[in-house]
């Protein structure tokens, strides 16, 4: 049994979490350099908590130059057990509105230009993905959602785009149409691969600002709009944070999916053969196995 230390990145339009005492802004140094922000350390209700402002406070990072591996491994530095991530998506269903969250349990990553893996040449290693987030800690996020009164759903496919521009109206109703995604957005790849890789159990709470541009009722994407959810979600999301201390309590047994084993067997590398200079990167992400 170990102590649960929860971390919540928080993307557009959710830049703090109400209530934490004992605060503190901690610069954490990584192998991959410097993170988002400094992370907001404190507890909630008893509970170890840590915020990362994912797109770093003044909204200064693109979906793109996010350095998600320096914000995984901090995190890992910093003892974080579950790692919830909040972020704002578009919408390719009707019954899926603005203003509504989904509970996202799986990805389809078009990202192009960031990378995705703490390992490579030097060091070896394939985890599975196929079931990107932990059903335990997102039935914990619907659970403190529907307490909160939000419209939720639970289980959605998000396609995760390059950016930072929006989709074309083409590529909206092929992503709805002929690749069956629920939500698009930019930021949750190659974020949750890297918390796998970091054997840190990842929920993705994605709230929903806009149908993107299928809709034939709401055409292209107004930012103005989006905005003005933005800061309604951005409500609902700390509503939701604050409550999920009391959900997930302060005692963590061993995650009954196995996300904090990840890497059991995925290092194929022999010993010998290990990179020193790229095993003392992964000394945090990977210290267990290594």
């Amino acid at each position: 049994m170990t102590s649960t230390k929860i971390a919540v990145i928080g993307g557009s339009g959710l830049y703090d979490i109400d209530g934490l005492e004992n605060t503190t802004w901690e610069t954490i140094d990584t192998p991959w350099g410097a993170p988002s922000d400094a992370l907001l350390t404190g507890t909630l209700n008893g509970v170890d908590m840590v915020f990362l402002p994912r797109h770093g406070r003044g909204h200064v990072h693109s979906p793109t130059t996010v350095p998600y591996r320096a914000n995984i491994d901090a995190l890992k530095r910093l003892g974080v057990t579950d790692v919830i991530s909040v972020s704002a998506c578009g919408s390719f269903r009707e019954e899926m509105a603005p203003g509504d969250f989904v509970i996202v349990d799986q990805f389809i990553d078009r990202t192009f230009a960031r990378d995705k893996s703490f390992f490579g040449k030097g060091c070896v290693a394939h985890v599975s993905v196929a079931h990107p987030t932990c059903p335990r800690l997102g039935e914990a996020c619907e659970h403190a959602a529907k307490d909160a009164g939000i419209t939720v759903h639970m289980g959605g496919t998000y396609l995760a785009i390059e950016g930072p521009q929006f989709s074309t109206l083409a590529e909206s109703k092929m992503y709805r149409e002929s690749w069956g995604a629920d939500v698009i957005g930019m930021t949750n790849m190659p974020e949750a691969k890297l918390a796998r890789e970091a054997e840190l159990c990842y929920a993705s709470v994605a709230m929903i600002t806009d149908y993107d541009s299928w809709h034939p009722d709401h055409g292209e994407v107004d930012v103005t709009e989006i905005i003005r959810t933005l800061m309604g979600n951005a409500d609902k999301g700390r509503d939701l944070v604050r409550r999920l201390p009391a959900l997930l309590g302060t005692d963590r047994a061993p995650c009954p999916h196995g996300c904090d084993r990840a890497l059991e067997f995925a290092i194929l590398t022999q010993p010998h053969a290990r990179d020193p200079a790229i095993m003392a990167k992964l000394d945090a992400v990977a210290g267990r196995v290594i």
